[in-house]
């Protein structure tokens, strides 16, 4: 499958989401037009940026094993969240696909720089679902080393509703059609479980990942060129992700220019010292 037909399957997928969440049962076109449904007065997501996480939460991880939040938080490595839940018909799926394809273009990989912590938002959902959804990521990732670093949680609905209420994830569950509506967003942390970044949508390219982990861990991962990028870009929350800052392009222009000129000029001072040593070497007083 070509890369444009994946796309356009992706923006087709999201289209219909919006449309089947936006529309309700017997829909009438004044209440279309004027009000939001009921049922979606709770969806959406409000930035709680540098929010402390409940790291004492406890959940069950794609074993079974009874873990702690804070397990994945090692004070080191910036970690990636994300709510969403396994048997999800549409948006879950594509959401973590993304991720998944921005993640193969990235040179880092879970366990190493980073971690991932996938948290399903239905309390009914198993360890054996979470094994599941697991084993078909890794599959498709072919790093087998990211097992180690990516972490597909299940739990009871006092513990999912804590986690999202501090990230800001509003959620519900549609007794009708037996599915959750969310939004779709990642959210980064920094190495001690604080809100860093969201990221949103439904594709997370490779240099957004790497800017917000990088954002997210301050520095502690990345080269100096990483450093370099993230000070020419700032996260822009109208348009949802990193542009260039032209004053701080500006000012690297600047510095750089400044050292160009310095390289040169040095240089010439070297050359002409050199040609005057050896003018006077074969030139001796007499």
């Amino acid at each position: 499958m070509s890369l444009s037909t994946m796309r356009m399957r992706r923006i087709l997928g999201w289209a219909l989401v919006v449309v089947a969440a936006l529309m309700p049962a017997a829909p009438a076109a004044a209440q279309l037009a004027n009000q939001v449904p009921n049922q979606l007065e709770e969806v959406g997501i409000e930035e709680h940026l540098d929010a402390k996480l409940p790291l004492d939460l406890k959940f069950r991880d794609e074993n079974g094993t009874v873990v702690r939040l804070g397990d994945f938080f090692d004070g080191e490595k910036p970690v990636i969240l994300t709510l969403n839940y396994f048997k999800c018909p549409m948006l879950c799926g594509l959401q973590l696909n993304g991720l998944l394809d921005g993640l193969m273009e990235l040179d880092w990989t879970p366990g190493q720089e980073f971690e991932i912590v996938t948290v399903s938002i239905n309390p009914l959902e198993t360890p054996a679902l979470a094994t599941e959804k697991k084993q078909n990521y890794m599959k498709r990732y072919e790093r087998p080393s990211a097992a180690a670093g990516w972490h597909f949680l299940t739990g009871s609905e006092p513990e999912i509703r804590q986690l999202a209420s501090t990230l800001g994830f509003g959620y519900t569950y549609d007794k009708n059609s037996g599915e959750f509506a969310h939004a779709a967003a990642i959210f980064f942390s920094t190495p001690d479980g604080r809100v860093a970044r969201y990221l949103y949508g439904i594709e997370y390219p490779p240099r957004r990942l790497r800017l917000a982990l990088v954002e997210a861990s301050a520095g502690d991962i990345g080269s100096s060129l990483d450093q370099l990028i993230l000070y020419c870009y700032h996260y822009d929350p109208s348009s949802r992700r990193y542009s260039p800052v032209a004053m701080n392009i500006m000012r690297l222009g600047g510095v750089a220019t400044v050292l160009v000129l310095g390289l040169t000029i040095g240089g010439y001072w070297v050359r002409e010292a050199r040609r005057r040593k050896k003018r006077d070497r074969g030139n001796p007083a007499t």
